[in-house]
């Protein structure tokens, strides 16, 4: 299997938000994107949280949607992953770019401290 670049899977997003368009309830601006984001967010921080110990021991036993694994974890990056490019896009910036930029500038700052 080839491996994905950044970009190709930028794309791949693109023409999964461009489906699901087509059975949204209503059109999604860039504020349904940040919600979306926030709930991923948080549902990825209570995988993490239940995953390292902070909740009780069994929580999961209770409710299977605290069961924590790679693939759960995987998947909510997975979807964070998907609302930054629709906040991206809606305000028209190239992730691929930015993402090199922002490389760059930390490498140079990197440098400054000797590592």
């Amino acid at each position: 299997m080839t491996q994905q670049t950044f970009e190709d899977a930028i794309n791949d997003i693109r023409r999964t938000v461009t489906r699901f368009q087509k059975i949204e309830g209503k059109p999604w601006g860039v504020e349904g994107a940040v919600i979306e984001l926030s709930k991923q967010v948080g549902q990825l921080a209570a995988l993490v949280m239940n995953r390292e110990g902070y909740y009780f021991s069994g929580r999961e036993e209770l409710d299977a949607s605290y069961t924590s694994t790679n693939e759960k974890i995987a998947d909510e990056l997975a979807d964070i992953m998907f609302a930054v490019v629709r906040i991206a896009d809606h305000y028209g910036i190239d992730l691929v770019a930015t993402n090199r930029k922002t490389r760059r500038d930390e490498d140079a700052f990197l440098k400054t401290k000797n590592v």
